[in-house]
């Protein structure tokens, strides 16, 4: 029998939740069953794809309560959480009005004129998602809607610090047979989601690079296809022509969203020297409003760290900063409250790329801030990284902030904002460098990538082919 994982409560520090992982026999019987229902489920149309998968709306609306119990559980935080329920719900509206027009079998004339090109897709037939802890509910769902209404059947493996929320969503599914005998969650750690990659047809995972590594070579040895979205570093550049009231309120959004646990955060901000000590003097002033959410999760904005091990890094960096000569103009150090860990927003200067803070992964509450002389500079600064996820420039003009945009090495840059591919998923998007592999999961491309195209050349007219050979 697999050893029961105790799970942590990240406001008591409490271990109050247990979860089982499936031996690895279990988990081939599982991808064996959905493996076989899945040719049911494409063969029900798109049109009934996105009827049961309304239906499975009105399921989980139905469950919504305990569902934000499950992750407010999981995370700590509140806010987010219900955040996340409804984007989750939203997209399931936005994939099923897109998905038929992304669908569509298209016939073409070619350049040679008795060959017609008929283009079809037809989907893997089972996709597994390993999912992280900072966004249990969306970064399980966001490649699984899409994969569905592709006719793929789905297996989510989420992580095992965050793994409440799947009891309302399992029974939720119970109450739609159709969806249910396509898609399922299973518990477990990390030798849960290798034995996983062992059964499937195409990976999705979202986390760290160094797992990351081994879900790309594992899905290698295996022929199939991995999309990867891992760590990022993200940069701010702002410029001297910027706004400095809008800058500093949407980095400090950017920056402590979700108490930073998120790979889009801003992580790291250059600031030209002639307006530096006035956005400085304007972020602290700002990042000292936020509160902690303690002792409820209504009591302010700033949640606790979800993972223990996280509280560790983010501590190492602040220590390692601060050793070498940073400043701490706020917060600065990783309290112990009610059992939970937790960091108030926190304005560094002082700093350089000697330290972790600036080019390890902090994934906290924590705003470097450093001057720059010219753009060069700056640009430079901004691609000294092994990430190039996203990025933000802000300056008066949106033709000024592009300029410099275009030089950044990330898949997605926030103009005159702070990470919008939180809230804005129509933008197709590569990852740079460590940041990630594999098609877009935002935009068009992130239904595409779950189908294999197929192309019938058809030949429309019985006439002998210049490239035979003559057989007469």
């Amino acid at each position: 029998m697999s050893k029961a994982i105790e799970v942590r409560n990240p406001r008591t520090g409490k271990f109050d939740y247990v979860i089982i992982p499936p031996p690895p026999k279990l988990i081939a019987q599982q991808c064996k069953r959905l493996r076989r229902s899945q040719k049911n489920w494409l063969q029900l149309g798109l049109e009934q794809r996105i009827e049961v998968l309304q239906q499975w709306k009105q399921a989980i609306l139905s469950e919504v309560d305990k569902l934000t119990e499950a992750l407010v559980n999981d995370t700590g935080r509140l806010s987010i959480s219900v955040l996340e329920i409804d984007s989750f719900v939203s997209s399931i509206d936005r994939w099923c009005q897109l998905a038929p027009e992304l669908l569509q079998e298209s016939v073409k004339d070619t350049a040679i004129s008795f060959i017609q090109l008929q283009q079809t897709a037809v989907p893997y037939p089972l996709v597994g998602v390993i999912s992280p802890w900072n966004f249990p509910l969306l970064l399980s769902t966001i490649d699984t809607i899409p994969a569905l209404l592709a006719g793929c059947a789905v297996i989510i493996k989420p992580s095992e610090m965050t793994p409440r929320f799947m009891a309302p969503l399992l029974a939720s599914l119970n109450a739609v047979p159709k969806l249910r005998d396509v898609l399922t969650f299973i518990e477990g750690a990390g030798e849960t989601g290798a034995a996983l990659i062992e059964y499937v047809d195409l990976v999705c995972f979202t986390g760290s690079v160094a797992t990351g590594r081994k879900v790309a070579q594992a899905a290698a040895k295996r022929f199939i296809p991995a999309f990867l979205e891992l760590g990022g570093k993200d940069p701010a550049v702002v410029l001297s022509s910027a706004n400095l009231d809008l800058a500093t309120s949407a980095i400090l959004w950017g920056s402590v969203v979700n108490t930073g646990q998120s790979c889009l955060s801003i992580e790291r901000i250059y600031v030209a020297e002639s307006i530096f000590e006035e956005f400085v003097e304007q972020l602290i002033t700002k990042a000292q409003r936020l509160q902690l959410a303690y002792p409820t999760p209504e009591s302010g904005d700033i949640g606790p760290i979800i993972a223990e091990r996280q509280a560790a890094i983010i501590s190492d960096h602040l220590l390692d900063a601060v050793e070498q000569g940073a400043v701490v103009h706020c917060g600065g150090e990783i309290e112990n409250q009610g059992g939970g860990w937790w960091c108030h927003p926190t304005v560094l200067t002082q700093v350089n790329h000697s330290m972790k803070v600036m080019t390890e992964e902090t994934f906290g509450p924590i705003m470097p801030v450093m001057p720059f002389s010219t753009i060069e500079e700056a640009v430079n600064l901004a691609n000294d990284s092994i990430y190039g996820l996203s990025a933000a420039v802000f300056a008066q003009s949106e033709a000024e902030a592009l300029e410099v945009a275009r030089q950044i090495d990330a898949g997605a840059i926030s103009i005159n904002d702070a990470a919008l591919t939180a809230i804005m998923h129509e933008g197709e998007k590569n990852a740079f460098k460590f940041s990630g592999l594999g098609g877009s999961r935002m935009g068009s491309t992130a239904l595409t990538r779950f189908m294999r195209k197929k192309a019938f050349l058809v030949k429309t007219q019985p006439i002998a082919d210049p490239w035979w050979f003559d057989s007469h």
